[in-house]
C-alpha cells in the first residue's frame, strides 16, 4: 500500500502509487530552455582567433628573474630599490602607529567614567 501526506487532515492517508511518488508541490519538470548566463562573454575557438595576439606590454619575466634571483644579501621585498623601501617603511610606520592607537584606545576604554 502507498501512503501520502494529506494537507487537510495533516496525517498519512492511503493513495495510488502515482500520487505517492509525486507529492503535493513537487512536480517532475524539465526546464524548457537553459537559463541565460549573467556574466557570459563570447568565446572564440583558437582557430577563429587568428594568428595575431597582442598583449598589454612586453614580457618582462626574464628581467624580473634576474633582479629577484641575484645573491646580493638584500631581502626580496626590497630588491627593486627606492620604491620598495618607501612602501616598506610606510607600511611599518602605519603598522606601528595603528598598534599605538589601539593601545591608547584600550587604555582610555579601561578608565572609569568621570561624571
Amino acid at each position: 500500500m502507498y501512503y501520502k501526506f494529506s494537507g487537510f487532515t495533516q496525517k498519512l492517508t492511503g493513495s495510488a502509487p502515482t500520487a505517492a511518488y509525486n507529492p503535493q508541490g513537487l512536480k517532475p519538470s524539465v526546464p524548457v530552455e537553459p537559463p541565460t548566463m549573467i556574466f557570459a562573454t563570447p568565446t572564440k575557438v583558437v582557430s577563429e582567433a587568428g594568428p595575431v595576439v597582442e598583449y598589454m606590454g612586453p614580457n618582462r619575466v626574464q628581467e624580473f628573474q634576474k633582479i629577484f634571483q641575484a645573491q646580493e644579501g638584500v631581502p626580496v621585498h626590497l630588491k627593486r630599490g627606492v620604491p620598495d623601501r618607501l612602501l616598506y617603511r610606510t607600511t611599518m610606520a602605519l603598522t606601528v602607529g595603528g598598534a599605538l592607537y589601539c593601545l591608547v584606545a584600550l587604555y582610555m576604554a579601561a578608565q572609569p567614567n568621570r561624571k
